[in-house]
């Protein structure tokens, strides 16, 4: 092996052993998601449950889910601050979501309260079974 090799393979190992242990995996998803379908004031919450790599959980299809989620670069990120919103309420439905994603502690709510939080849960709507859109059940 070339001395100019050596190097080049030496720092493409150390950054895969960096991204390895800094929690940044996509197994490191492991979600609980409480869906209340008439709002807080309503009924209990259902509950459900993602775990990626190896999927599993209580939604129907964790792996697609998984997948899904894999596919949104930022899933769980609130609409900017300066963003103009719609001021359409799209119903009482309310979901939070927690736990950890690519190593990132989540902690964000779902609503319907606005054309903003409407897109939010329909982009995610797969994390909420029977409840992905402004229409109500699906």
């Amino acid at each position: 092996m070339s001395a100019t090799v050596r190097p080049v393979l030496a720092a493409i190992a150390a950054a895969v052993f960096a991204f390895a242990g800094s929690g940044a995996g996509v197994g490191d998803t492991d979600l609980r998601i409480q869906v209340w379908p008439e709002g807080r004031t309503g009924p209990p919450a259902r509950t459900f449950t993602l775990r990626c790599d190896p999927a599993g959980g209580n939604l129907r299809d964790p792996a697609l889910a998984c997948r899904r989620l894999a596919a949104i670069p930022r899933p769980f990120a609130q609409p900017a601050k300066d963003m103009q919103c719609t001021q359409i309420y799209g119903g009482p439905q309310e979901a939070l979501v927690t736990g950890r994603h690519r190593g990132a502690k989540v902690w964000t709510r779902l609503s319907l309260r606005d054309g903003c939080q409407i897109g939010r849960w329909q982009r995610l709507a797969f994390l909420t079974p029977g409840f992905g859109s402004a229409r109500g059940p699906s």
